[in-house]
């Protein structure tokens, strides 16, 4: 059956401006970096974006490397794209990535010009896209001058393949050298996409949820539920379905330590009291202040990106709420 919008798409979902940019996005955006695969169920993953879609959810992100099989991820979201939301492609924020290893050779990764541009002409031609709304160099490169990066990048938009640019995984320092390249260049750098949860403060550390909104920079993040720890399926031990007992690749049985588990616990306390899930109140502290954009969730099914999006619901804290969730 063709696919045909919720005419009520968008009477719910915030949008928040990223950084000094025109561009507004979604709150809540849909990451396809699980889920999205060779193995999945393709039914699925078009409900999930039909799912999405229908509640606001326009912005969908996306790199070469996703799958598994690297590049499948892509592929899918292209056929969806085609048999589904060609006539809605003006609606929506397609963004990718390319850093981490792709292909052999020494032209499959990092951050040369030789590897950004290969990479990015490869996803779109998986994808069916001329363009896509935002690429993002996905890593830091400690061999590769960030000049030439930086070039990449603004050679990309010049071309027409990208709309505008982000860098994902950077610190604060890096991003601040970065970002005085690409204003020289003019080059439309609008936001990075890095992890960050309640139990992984890295860029308040490293500098960067601070700088970014000095230098004008939206932040979207990924990884808001530390891989599920930050939902009920742990509370009781580990689920049989659960990623630890698929593969441990993203989970490790040694992350779900007992004080682990006791944290969870009294966070999901915490959510009770707030009438939310402990779901919700992880994403909702992440969009508690301005400096986040937007808070990327992945899923398995359709009905964990309606619970997900309730988020936005309440993403006001006391201070007394804000200091039990650092003493926890």
């Amino acid at each position: 059956m063709k696919y045909t919008a919720s005419e009520k798409r968008y009477e719910t979902m915030k949008y928040n401006r990223c950084g000094k940019s025109g561009l507004m996005l979604p709150a809540v955006s849909l990451g396809l970096w699980h889920n999205f695969g060779t193995n999945d169920d393709f039914e699925t993953m078009r409900q999930m974006c039909f799912t999405a879609f229908d509640s606001g959810i326009t912005h969908f992100d996306l790199a070469n490397n996703y799958g598994p099989l690297p590049g499948s991820a892509e592929t899918n979201f292209g056929k969806i794209l085609k048999e589904d939301f060609t006539s809605y492609r003006d609606e929506l924020i397609i963004s990718t990535k390319a850093g981490y290893r792709m292909w052999d050779g020494p032209y499959g990764e990092w951050g040369s010009r030789k590897y950004l541009i290969a990479s990015l002409d490869q996803s779109l031609k998986r994808m069916g896209l001329e363009y896509v709304d935002i690429f993002y160099h996905h890593r830091m490169d400690p061999d590769t001058p960030l000049e030439e990066t930086m070039l990449a990048l603004d050679q990309i938009v010049k071309s027409g393949k990208a709309l505008y640019v982000g860098l994902s995984n950077y610190d604060g320092e890096t991003m601040i050298k970065a970002s005085k390249i690409l204003e020289e260049l003019r080059t439309p750098f609008i936001i990075n996409q890095n992890r960050y949860n309640i139990f992984d403060r890295t860029i308040e550390r490293n500098g960067l949820k601070a700088q970014a909104p000095k230098k004008g920079k939206g932040i979207i993040t990924f990884s808001p539920l530390a891989q599920g720890l930050l939902t009920d399926r742990y509370l009781n031990g580990i689920p049989e379905d659960s990623r630890i007992s698929k593969s441990g690749v993203f989970l490790h049985k040694s992350d779900v330590t007992p004080e682990r588990l006791s944290q969870i616990t009294e966070l999901n306390k915490l959510a009770k009291e707030r009438g939310q899930t402990l779901a919700q109140l992880a994403l909702s502290w992440i969009l508690k202040d301005d400096s986040v954009t937007s808070v990327l969730i992945g899923a398995s099914r359709p009905s964990q990106i309606t619970d997900c999006i309730r988020c936005i619901e309440n993403t006001k804290f006391t201070a007394d709420e804000l200091n039990r969730i650092n003493k926890i």
